[in-house]
């Protein structure tokens, strides 16, 4: 079974989440740690429950989902996995965090990324396995992370909890987040959705409630 451990980090209030299961392997989803105490509870939380973290990725690559990338390269020796049409975004880190975030950080400050992924890889750790579901719109290379087995889903900033995100920001399209929406309802009804802002939700609650998703 999951464990699925929530930090809310940085400035724009990111999820960033740590996910286990019984083997004591983990992966570590969209690290946007930026202040001390968020990188502390982290590795804490990992250190406390004798965690073995294997994976670091990313929904997609905007910068308030990725802060903490060089934290976890520090501490345990992975690097950033993100879906190859997010090269651009990546490459541009230093810019979006005094554009998006206002700080000023130069390139040294974040990891390099070790695998550009596609729509046909999958993420495997412990005894399970995240398929890779491709949801442009947001941004040119954001994906779910979708765990059929457990009926759970990461769907960075695509999918909110009552709303969507946003598709003005470089790259973004709103027609292509309506094909991506149109694909992703099609999940079970009782599918967790952990976002990359605020509360989960659930595919049905959100088919149900959504103005933006429509079966």
């Amino acid at each position: 079974m999951l464990q699925v451990q929530r930090f809310v980090c940085n400035m724009i209030q990111e999820n960033s989440y740590v996910v286990s299961d019984e083997t004591g392997e983990a992966v570590i989803i969209d690290c946007g740690a930026f202040y001390e105490s968020e990188k502390t509870a982290i590795k804490q939380y990992i250190e406390q429950n004798q965690l073995r973290p294997v994976r670091l990725i990313a929904t997609h690559g905007h910068v308030d989902h990725n802060l903490g990338i060089k934290f976890v390269h520090d501490n345990w020796g992975l690097k950033l996995e993100v879906h190859a049409s997010e090269e651009d975004l990546v490459g541009q880190l230093p810019l979006q965090a005094a554009s998006i975030c206002g700080v000023e950080m130069p390139e040294e400050a974040f990891a390099p990324v070790g695998r550009y992924l596609r729509g046909d890889d999958v993420i495997t750790f412990g005894s399970h396995t995240f398929t890779i579901l491709e949801t442009p719109g947001h941004t040119p290379g954001g994906v779910f992370f979708y765990c059929k087995e457990e009926g759970v889903a990461f769907s960075g900033d695509t999918l909110f909890r009552g709303s969507i995100g946003r598709t003005d920001f470089p790259g973004g399209s709103m027609f292509l987040l309506i094909q991506s929406l149109r694909m992703i309802c099609q999940l079970p009804d009782e599918t967790v959705v952990y976002p990359g802002h605020g509360d989960p939700t659930t595919i049905g609650r959100e088919v149900a409630n959504n103005p933006y998703l429509d079966r």
